[in-house]
């Protein structure tokens, strides 16, 4: 006799330890097709609010610009479009997020190896504080398993990229990491102490066994929900990508949208299109098929349903789960 799993209602979990209390049904179901809620620009909430610390670089000149001649009256509008998350790390992962998009940069004309993420400027915290945060998060639960992301390196050279994982692999979470394998499930997970995928856009991964391949990032690059939709209802009937993978709903601000919305900041714009780009979430699956997403990641997440919404599309897995009774 076979019947189907009973429906959880997996938005009410303890968002701190949600991976902890999920049905044992999902225990063996490849993390790369259950729903994961990730932070996009996960690194934002600290930005070097001091005029000494330059734009980033990859900013467009006349932005750099502008910003060196008329610091007083660009910075304010820099600040306003470049913090995505104003959640603390550790406040991420307490409200349930489980992929962190980490942008890693060397600043310029600085003779220390420190590391710190960016956009649009330099955050005032070090990488190396924020991962020994992570540990220690992890340290008090010891269920939940994280996918960290560093990606978009600037000015590392090859000597900071080797540091920088030497400090991943042996300074901070050592054991925990998982090495790449075909199938990753909670259950082998859990038996084995890993709690940490690290994936590494650069070739130094290919040496290190710790180190995953870059984990593939939809990105809309659109300033509207509506457009955002449309692309990735395009994008999925092409299928998912194997393995991980993102699925971003990050808007993304132009000049033209900027110049259009003075008073406006990249809050105001993310806050305003939640309810339909939720509404979309919620209709989406998780799975191996054509058309399932995997890892969703935002903005501002820990401030709307965001976070509850993705971890409930796994409902949908549960669903599917047939149980032989005797």
């Amino acid at each position: 006799m076979t019947s189907e799993v009973s429906q959880v209602s997996l938005s009410e979990l303890p968002m701190d330890n949600w991976m902890a209390h999920l049905p044992s049904a999902l225990w063996e179901t490849p993390l790369c097709y259950m729903a994961i809620p990730g932070s996009h620009n996960a690194i934002t909430y600290c930005l070097d609010r001091n005029d000494r610390s330059p734009v980033d670089p990859t900013q467009p000149d006349m932005l750099q610009k502008l910003d060196k001649y008329m610091k007083p009256i660009i910075r304010p509008f820099v600040y306003k479009w470049a913090i995505a998350q104003e959640s603390s790390i550790r406040e991420q992962l307490d409200s349930g997020v489980r992929y962190c998009d980490l942008r890693i940069a060397h600043r310029p004309n600085d003779s220390s190896n420190d590391l710190y993420f960016y956009h649009g400027v330099y955050t005032t915290i070090t990488v190396e504080m924020v991962l020994k945060e992570i540990r220690e998060w992890l340290d008090v639960h010891p269920k939940e398993v994280v996918i960290l992301s560093f990606s978009h390196f600037l000015g590392l050279s090859q000597e900071l990229h080797t540091l920088l994982v030497s400090s991943i692999k042996n300074n901070v979470f050592d054991s925990k990491l998982c090495p790449k394998m075909e199938c990753v499930t909670l259950r082998n997970l859990w038996s084995q102490g890993h709690q940490v995928i690290v994936s590494y856009e650069h070739n130094i991964a290919n040496y290190h066994r710790e180190l995953w391949f870059h984990i593939p990032y939809w990105w809309a690059n659109k300033c509207k929900a509506e457009a955002l939709i449309e692309e990735f209802e395009r994008r999925k009937q092409n299928g998912r990508p194997g393995g991980f993978f993102v699925t971003g709903i990050n808007l993304t601000e132009d000049l033209k949208y900027i110049c259009s919305h003075p008073t406006e900041s990249l809050k105001d714009m993310v806050m305003s299109a939640y309810p339909i780009l939720l509404s979309w979430v919620k209709q989406q699956k998780p799975g191996s098929n054509t058309g399932s997403l995997n890892i969703i990641a935002g903005d501002f997440v820990t401030e709307s349903r965001f976070i509850p919404t993705v971890i409930a599309l796994n409902e949908n897995l549960l669903k599917r789960t047939i149980i032989t009774e005797p």
